[in-house]
């Protein structure tokens, strides 16, 4: 019997603004949607941590048994500057600037994207539909709008008319605005503006002479508006009406509720039963931005080659801190966090190579049956890790208890809390083992560390000399040491 016909899982709808208990469309099966990446540039960390948390779902719902079709886009065109409706295409001005083919930088970061995305252990999803790829579905798509009323054309581009469309249904009832509250909060438009309102938005774009991404369509070359692709896609694989969508929090308002306008104007009802969304990632207290200095990306967290941390972080020890926060709770990321961080998943990882080795006693002085079930519990609510990561700690107590002789484990207990603790430690939340993470950042920390410990010991005995030796040659190759109360830390420039 599948896993999900014993459990009861519960999810937080971000329409209806409550949990709700998981009934998919099909019995057994689950359609998941979550908007990926635009790539024009390397992946943020703000956008891992929104993808490491669907994958987490993913793996979690596949745990329990369900057939999940998983779909994760690419946007490799139609997505503007700042997610405006009128001016340059990210990718396009990447190109120009860097005077390469779109496509090459599509190339270029989609690679950087699943390079990565594969260091965090992720999972693929089951497609990867790209937005180029689905130009004549998004056309089709325009065509139905067109003909039911609830878009025009003008010059060769086609808006959705939101005033129309909210005659009928509910703009604004996933982000919980009113249409006349955003009326009343929006400047009129210029003489220049094609759009009848503010608030409408672009379902197709005419081409500009100096714009090089550009499709044939019945109104003339152009291309499609960023929201309608997530529409296209979606439906495209996963039916007109599809259990979960998922992306980042700053996704819900315009780009989820212009996909739920785009759709029920077009097929007459909402297209998505479990909307969720994923909080954003924080640095040092403040938002995470290029344009104040305060970001880092991933891979310079891996190498150490950053001015913010003391040292490498492995992508396992990364993907752990990101577990241990609710996916819909503001996350920060800071060097004292990923240090506490590492020396968690340490000790978790030393606990499972422990328990393989557990000596077994004719009786258990540990729930592991009541206990596999908090596990569940946990996951069960809204995918709470960082409730099941406290559960798999308490196991991690009662393991070293039995290793120092202090409290017994049958044999029975011992292989269901091995098999439970691996289950949720490799297979839910993703973490890949110690052992296999050999990455360079790894060996150099390890390196580095030996060296700050034979630092340490030359202190102690005095002899300087070596210390300073040893605090030179380091920083003659660009590893900075810091003495601090807790220890001494480095950092690599």
């Amino acid at each position: 019997m599948p896993l999900y016909q014993s459990q009861s899982l519960k999810i937080y709808n971000s329409l209806s603004g409550k949990k709700e208990a998981f009934e998919p469309l099909n019995e057994g099966h689950v359609g998941m949607y979550v908007c990926g990446p635009t790539v024009y540039s390397n992946v943020h960390l703000g956008n891992c941590r929104t993808f490491m948390s669907f994958d987490m779902i993913f793996r979690y719902l596949k745990h329990l048994g369900y057939k999940v079709r998983y779909v994760r886009n690419i946007t490799d065109a139609g997505h503007l500057v700042d997610d405006a409706e009128d001016g340059e295409d990210k990718i396009a001005k990447k190109a120009r600037l860097e005077k390469l083919e779109p496509m090459e930088v599509v190339q270029r970061y989609t690679i950087d994207f699943h390079q990565i995305l594969e260091k965090f252990n992720f999972l693929p999803p089951s497609i990867e539909p790209t937005a180029t790829g689905h130009i004549i579905e998004q056309i089709e798509i325009i065509k139905d709008i067109l003909k039911k009323g609830y878009a025009y054309e003008i010059n060769g581009s086609v808006y959705f008319d939101v005033a129309t469309f909210n005659e009928s249904y509910e703009y604004g009832k996933l982000s919980g605005r009113k249409l006349e509250d955003m009326i009343a909060n929006t400047r009129e438009l210029t003489a220049q503006d094609e759009k009848k309102n503010p608030q409408d938005f672009a379902l197709w774009k005419k081409a500009e002479p100096q714009h090089i991404m550009r499709w044939p369509s019945p109104w003339g070359d152009g291309f499609p508006g960023w929201h309608l692709e997530c529409t296209a896609m979606s439906t495209k694989y996963l039916g007109e009406t599809f259990d979960i969508h998922g992306g980042g929090m700053d996704l819900k308002f315009p780009h989820h509720e212009c996909e739920i306008a785009q759709a029920e104007a077009s097929y007459g009802h909402s297209p998505v039963r479990y909307w969720m969304h994923a909080n954003m990632l924080t640095m040092n207290g403040k938002k995470m931005a290029k344009s104040t200095g305060n970001n880092i990306l991933p891979g310079e967290i891996f190498s150490g080659d950053n001015s913010v941390l003391s040292k490498p972080f492995a992508p396992a020890v990364v993907r752990f801190f990101m577990m241990q926060a609710h996916y819909t709770s503001i996350l920060d990321l800071s060097n004292d966090a990923l240090l506490a961080s590492e020396k968690g998943y340490n000790r978790l990882m030393e606990a499972v190579d422990t328990l393989n080795g557990l000596q077994t006693g004719p009786k258990s002085d540990f729930d592991v049956t009541a206990w596999k079930q908090q596990c569940y519990d946990a996951m069960n609510d809204d995918f709470n890790t960082p409730i099941l990561i406290a559960h798999l700690f308490e196991a991690v107590k009662h393991i070293n208890l039995v290793k120092e002789g202090k409290e017994s484990l049958s044999a029975t207990d011992k292989e269901l809390l091995k098999q439970s603790v691996e289950a949720f430690v490799f297979e839910v939340l993703g973490l890949e083992a110690k052992s296999v993470q050999n990455t360079d950042s790894n060996k150099l920390s390890g390196v580095v560390e030996l060296l700050i410990q034979l630092r340490m010991e030359a202190r102690a005995n005095k002899d300087f000399d070596t210390s300073d030796k040893i605090r030179d040659q380091l920083a003659a190759l660009g590893i900075q040491l810091k003495d601090g109360k807790e220890g001494t830390t480095f950092t690599v420039s």
